[in-house]
């Protein structure tokens, strides 16, 4: 019997004209797909007079699924994942899938299509040579004040995905979180490759201002800009004590705790000793007294 594949197929995130032959021949070929939702999946079938087996993957019956489609791949099926949108696996479901398909020997192929955070990344005019994507900002609590304080000492140009519903705040907290932070370079993408595709340029702090009155519908990228080195360098800390290290830290924007952070990574100490020389830093303010 010859072996049966996984084939990740990225579709076209808005443009069906980005759709390309080999995944409508890959969608053609296969003896089944595996799909986010059957129903999104049925417009581009049809679009493109396609007739196949669809069956439904998504982030509720993931583990479920992901059994029996790795049965019907050991029985010689091959299976194309379609999420509704985009790539397979970023963002989306088709993880756990993978990761079992690969223990048991089977070969997944990718089928590359387009992606939004790439596309935002490449017209954003920022340095990409090195960059992260986040996925979706968490919405509140620890993991929010965390994503906000990685992002603030991220050398690296940062990408994520955020509802329109939710920009505003998030563009209001990026730029509240630190002097720094507001004034580094960002971009605003929305509805990437469809009739009603924008971008909006400038600093957190612009953005903030210029959106904050203006209804922002669509899928939204948000990209922004790492540290720079006049930031990462902070003017020659080498020859300052470690309280004066952090007193520069804090006054250029950083709130004690990632001063503390930085500098204990700067420097390749244990953050416990870097803390005891900060007691002297007012836990309300923020301030050296």
């Amino acid at each position: 019997m010859q072996a049966a594949k996984l084939y990740l197929c990225g579709t076209p995130i808005g443009n069906l004209d980005d759709v390309s032959q080999r995944l409508l021949a890959t969608l053609k070929n296969v003896d089944l797909i595996a799909c986010e939702d059957t129903r999104r999946s049925q417009k581009l079938l049809n679009y493109f007079s396609i007739k196949k087996k669809m069956l439904s993957y998504h982030e509720h019956n993931e583990k479920e699924r992901s059994r029996e489609l790795i049965e019907l791949l050991i029985e010689g099926k091959d299976i194309a994942l379609v999420s509704d949108a985009g790539m397979p696996g970023v963002s989306d479901p088709g993880e756990i899938l993978v990761k079992k398909a690969v223990a048991a020997g089977i070969e997944v192929v990718p089928i590359p299509g387009p992606s939004a955070f790439l596309a935002a990344l490449v017209v954003s005019g920022l340095d990409i040579s090195t960059f992260s994507f986040k996925a979706f900002i968490p919405r509140f609590g620890k993991k929010r004040q965390q994503f906000l304080e990685e992002l603030a000492l991220a050398k690296d140009t940062t990408a994520f995905y955020e509802s329109p519903y939710r920009l505003n705040d998030t563009l209001k907290d990026l730029s509240q979180f630190s002097s720094e932070l507001a004034s580094r370079q960002a971009v605003v993408a929305r509805e990437i490759t469809k009739m009603h595709e924008e971008k909006y340029y400038g600093t957190v702090a612009e953005l903030k201002e210029r959106l904050q009155s203006q209804e922002i519908k669509g899928e939204i990228v948000v990209v922004v800009a790492g540290r720079s080195e006049v930031e990462e360098e902070s003017e020659g800390w080498e020859d300052l004590s470690i309280l004066e290290h952090l007193k520069l830290l804090i006054e250029s924007g950083m709130t004690k705790k990632q001063a503390i952070k930085k500098v204990a990574s700067l420097r390749e100490l244990p953050k416990s000793d870097v803390y005891k020389e900060a007691v002297v830093i007012s836990v309300d303010k923020d301030k050296f007294e």
